[in-house]
């Protein structure tokens, strides 16, 4: 696939999740509901382009396979501005379409910190979260022996890390996630967690899984 395709397969999976994710927010769906919503449009993305892209949609996860050797430096760059832009775009969309109101109620869906978790706490949870996402998106669709699950793994992942820690960070674990609806709308507080947290957490998955857990056979 050429670069171009593989950035509009990014930017289009990247919007879904924000447009989705930030709308289930606005919606008041509910921890559970906020969950699903968020896995399950990674679930239906990776499953629809991740054959064209790898389905990262995620700048922590980039960079974790940029760690591991699967993406050269110039093309992760391109991928995390796509992502960014994705995750611009959807949140924009919802703001198009949400009353005021509604947005402004719960911060256009931007991750914030609960009052009782530091910034320090709150960039260790998101690394945790985000180790957990890019081991799994290495070991079920980079390492290929659960073959073709990869895209439910990684959806179902995304949702247990909503379900059991979402109210104290917001569960983010994607830059993206969170720069998106922080411009869209213009909400900043605790903003440098959300990229901290999920770049070490996905880096640190890189390293760990390609020099520890990998595949027999599988290039480094």
């Amino acid at each position: 696939m050429s670069l171009s395709q593989r950035l509009t397969a990014e930017f289009i999976g990247t919007f879904t999740l924000i447009f989705i994710g930030v709308s289930s927010i606005c919606m008041n769906a509910g921890l559970v509901g906020i969950a699903l919503a968020h896995g399950l449009a990674l679930v239906v993305m990776i499953t629809a382009l991740g054959h064209i892209s790898g389905g990262h949609y995620n700048p922590a996860v980039t960079v974790g396979l940029l760690a591991g050797g699967k993406i050269n430096g110039k093309d992760a760059i391109a991928y995390i501005v796509a992502q960014l832009l994705g995750g611009v775009v959807g949140a924009m969309a919802v703001k198009a379409i949400v009353q005021p109101a509604v947005y402004e109620a719960v911060k256009l869906g931007t991750p914030m910190l609960s009052p009782d978790v530091s910034m320090g706490a709150g960039i260790l949870l998101e690394m945790i979260l985000t180790f957990f996402l890019a081991i799994v998106v290495y070991g079920s669709a980079v390492d290929g022996r659960t073959g073709k699950w990869g895209g439910l793994f990684i959806g179902l992942t995304v949702t247990m890390d909503i379900l059991g820690t979402g109210p104290l960070t917001g569960a983010s674990m994607n830059p993206a996630r969170t720069f998106g609806p922080a411009l869209a709308g213009g909400y900043w507080d605790g903003h440098l967690v959300y990229w901290i947290g999920p770049m070490l957490g996905g880096l640190l998955a890189g390293l760990v899984y390609t020099r520890w857990l990998r595949k027999e056979g599988m290039s480094a």
